[in-house]
């Protein structure tokens, strides 16, 4: 069997749609945490009416459990932002894999997406390692540089311990569950509240 150059922890299984059961190979990338398999069910049973034809924007892409999952239930277009060059390697290999042509995946960091980025997104995975704090900023980036179309969904897993961070006001909370140590939320872009 051929070496391979990524080293990989594992797999994470896509749990329906298209390619539902397929295991897709993890990198092996220090702090990188798969969404668990029952949150993802869990959140793709919130956004099942509507996940089919809609744009999503997976910020903090890691495995790409989420993307990939939104992928195969149906999303017109993903797009994968993932810093680190061996998941991102990961990821590639994986769309490959799946024949995922809908999928686009870009090595760069959050911030540097969202600042060159033109397009608007109906759903956006926010999921960045729990020690960079980043979701305020990249919250904030989000509405500064319109990347939401008026009521996109936006997902947020954060620690189930301490408060939610600071997001924007018109951001309506629609779903809030914890499941150990995840706490997953879901809001909607209400854009008639903004103020």
């Amino acid at each position: 069997m051929a070496k391979q150059n990524n080293k990989q922890t594992g797999q994470v299984r896509l749990i329906a749609g298209r390619w539902r059961g397929r295991q897709l190979p993890i990198a092996d990338v220090e702090g990188l945490r798969p969404t668990p398999d029952r949150v993802r069910e869990t959140v793709f049973n919130w956004l099942q009416l509507v996940i089919g034809n809609s744009r999503c924007l997976d910020l903090f892409s890691g495995s790409g459990a989420l993307g990939f999952e939104a992928a195969s239930r149906g999303a017109e277009s993903v797009t994968m932002v993932e810093l680190d060059v061996s998941a991102t390697k990961q990821l590639r290999e994986n769309k490959s894999l799946l024949a995922a042509e809908h999928c686009q995946i870009e090595n760069k960091t959050a911030q540097q997406f969202i600042a060159s980025n033109s397009q608007q997104y109906d759903i956006v995975f926010i999921d960045p390692p729990y020690q960079a704090d980043l979701w305020s900023e990249i919250a904030q980036q989000l509405v500064e540089k319109n990347t939401l179309v008026d009521n996109a969904h936006i997902y947020l897993e954060c620690s189930s311990k301490g408060e939610l961070p600071a997001l924007p006001n018109h951001w309506q909370l629609m779903k809030d569950k914890k499941a150990g140590e995840v706490r997953y939320c879901l809001f909607l872009n209400n854009v008639g509240d903004a103020a």
